[in-house]
């Protein structure tokens, strides 16, 4: 196989796997509307069983770095593509409390493989950085679109038991295509490629702490937003909405950051970064603000201007760490990135549990905006330091 078939195939499944991870994560919050009338548990208590789940999502993605460098990215990816599978049918079995923290724990750990293994190998085998990163963004993004609604669809036609044996089964299917169809890394293929041009910086450490800073902010805000957003629709709608409209109104607000996303890919590759973050970041605690102090329509409105700066903040983090850190070490930044934004949402599920029972979805959504301005101020410092030192011109990733 020549290096740009296997780059091609590459990169398709890379892309395939992120629509999965998000898509699989979030049928959980969705599910758990149609869960609780059968069983009769609160909200809170089934939302809060949730908590292993996105804890081993954050804390399990700091070594996959590491065990891709020694293992290969390839066969860390087919991991992710089975793990996966198994972990939704075991949900699907599960009927206890016990059972479904189990089973969901066990889904946040193979779901930690892909972010650090599948950018890494995106970026390596990138024909053009922005872009090809836009694109992935919308397949995660398409991912998480359509995982209310597909969930709930299922849920009210056959059960909230098929919601995770049918996704499951695609994955399981996903990973022997992939094996089949993938033999290895490609490393000839990655040098061909040419990486991301490298960004020289004269004060790391600062920059870094400013990026630092807006990941574990930007974690709060994603993961306080996908996950209550179902639950936020379904009270601030203002009427009685059957499951299968809540979902659909959840994936039309995915949808705009989807278009975000492919709209960041191609200015990342035209215009300065730490710019496209200044200007990007306002647009999150402006959004998660006005949802927060309405409801309907303008409720509707927010939370597409905030999933907007949400999702195209995403595309920006992973153009970060392609653009100022060497491709050798490329893959344990992704591995510290994640780690530190997804350690996040740890603290989110019970958080929202919490936040909801005192103050219901508006001061979730208070919260998250107060999150949002710190990712502001945030991108705002990393402005700063970039201007004082090296020229922030982007070179295309050809």
């Amino acid at each position: 196989m020549d290096s740009d078939t296997l780059s091609r195939r590459t990169l398709r499944f890379v892309n395939v796997a992120h629509a999965l991870d998000h898509f699989v994560l979030l049928i959980y919050p969705t599910a758990v509307i149609a869960i609780a009338v059968q069983t009769g548990l609160g909200y809170g208590e089934l939302i809060g069983l949730a908590t292993g789940a996105f804890v081993a999502f954050g804390l399990c993605s700091l070594p996959m770095g590491s065990l891709a460098d020694r293992f290969g990215r390839r066969n860390m990816l087919a991991l992710f593509f089975f793990g996966y599978g198994l972990s939704c049918l075991g949900v699907a079995s599960a009927s206890t409390p016990l059972g479904f923290a189990v089973w969901l724990c066990v889904l946040g750990l193979a779901s930690a493989i892909y972010h650090p293994v599948g950018s890494a190998m995106l970026v390596t085998h990138a024909r053009r950085l922005g872009r090809d990163l836009g694109i992935n963004g919308v397949w995660g993004n398409f991912g998480a679109a359509s995982a209310s609604g597909i969930t709930a669809l299922l849920a009210a036609t056959a059960g909230w038991r098929a919601a995770f044996v049918v996704p499951g089964l695609v994955c399981l299917a996903c990973g022997a295509a992939f094996v089949a169809m993938v033999p290895d890394d490609g490393e000839a293929s990655a040098k061909k490629a040419g990486g991301a041009a490298v960004i020289p910086v004269t004060r790391p450490w600062a920059l870094m702490a400013m990026f630092g800073l807006s990941i574990f902010a930007g974690g709060l805000t994603f993961n306080l937003t996908t996950i209550s957003l179902p639950k936020v629709i379904d009270e601030g709608i203002g009427h009685a909405l059957p499951l299968a409209l809540i979902g659909s109104l959840t994936t039309g607000v995915f949808l705009f950051g989807a278009l975000m996303q492919l709209a960041m890919g191609r200015l990342i590759d035209r215009y300065s970064l730490p710019s496209l973050f200044v200007a990007l970041s306002v647009l999150q605690p402006l959004g998660l603000g006005i949802a927060a102090l309405s409801t309907g329509l303008p409720l509707l409105a927010g939370l597409v201007l905030a999933m907007t700066a949400i999702y195209g903040q995403v595309v920006i983090n992973d153009a970060m760490i392609a653009r100022y850190v060497p491709p050798a070490y490329r893959a344990r930044a992704y591995s510290v990135r994640y780690f530190v934004g997804f350690t996040a949402s740890g603290f989110v599920v019970p958080a929202i549990a919490l936040l909801h029972d005192r103050g219901g979805f508006a001061l979730v959504l208070g919260v998250a905006s107060a999150c949002g301005a710190v990712i502001w101020l945030s991108a705002v410092g990393f402005l700063k330091l970039t201007q004082g030192g090296a020229r922030p011109g982007l070179a295309a990733a050809e």
